[in-house]
């Protein structure tokens, strides 16, 4: 297994982008033509809230996670001058058992769980110019295949270029109902803004989702943490209660 910090610009890593956002396009035939949202029952959550992964009394059995950020927008000669500078962010989705012991991470050199149950949609580059309703990566997760052992999923960012989140204008967490990403079952949605208190940090905690019984709760988080990478992120969530 290539190591989680490897991420080639070579030839061969742009063939493997580019069959990446292809597959993307199959798994998720409907990522890039997305509408507007129309779900009037969609949650707005706010830090460290929690909801139930349920509608109408029954659990919900398939959802997608989307996230989404914007690139750095910087302006030269008092304004006449704009650029957008892209952002690397990586996202990731790592299982832990009762005990906090690693069971699985998917991310963007394992793009699938071993028990099919977490699928990943690719590395995005870049990120937005604007505000829009597409997500840069999504992540499917049956939470009815989900291994048993499994009590906590944690859903988070970390910069490959080390940009801090201070810069980045934005980052965003959606969850949509259903295995095809389509923004009309948006369940519930966590908007983070730039903020100067996180300057510095290159790692955010964006949700978990905690087994509770026959159900599953989701968290939203937005918590930066002093983590580099997805080693580094793993080995604080061990320590640290979040």
């Amino acid at each position: 297994m290539q190591s989680r910090k490897d991420k080639s610009l070579s030839y061969k890593a742009w063939l493997i982008d580019t069959y990446k956002q292809k597959r993307r396009a199959f798994l998720y035939p409907t990522a890039p033509f997305l509408q507007p949202k129309t779900n009037t029952f969609m949650i707005n959550l706010s830090k460290k809230s929690t909801i139930s992964l349920e509608k109408n009394g029954s659990e919900l059995k398939e959802i997608t996670v989307g996230l989404d950020w914007g690139k750095i927008q910087s302006t030269a000669l008092w304004g006449l001058l704009r650029s957008a500078e892209n952002v690397d962010l990586d996202g990731s989705v790592s299982m832990f058992d009762a005990n906090m012991q690693e069971i699985e991470t998917v991310y963007f050199h394992h793009l699938r769980s071993s028990d099919g149950a977490i699928r990943h949609s690719g590395d995005d580059r870049s990120g937005d110019t604007s505000v829009d309703n597409r997500d840069n990566e999504v992540i499917y997760i049956n939470l009815e295949k989900i291994t048993a052992r499994a009590k906590f999923i944690y859903i988070y960012l970390n910069s490959y270029k080390k940009q801090d989140f201070s810069s980045i204008p934005y980052a965003k967490v959606r969850v949509i109902e259903g295995k095809h990403h389509d923004p009309k079952q948006t369940f519930a949605t966590f908007n983070l803004a730039s903020d100067q208190a996180y300057k510095g940090y290159v790692s955010m905690l964006m949700a978990k989702l905690v087994r509770m019984g026959n159900r599953w709760d989701f968290t939203a988080l937005g918590e930066p943490i002093k983590a580099k990478d997805i080693d580094e992120t793993i080995a604080f969530l061990q320590k640290n209660t979040i």
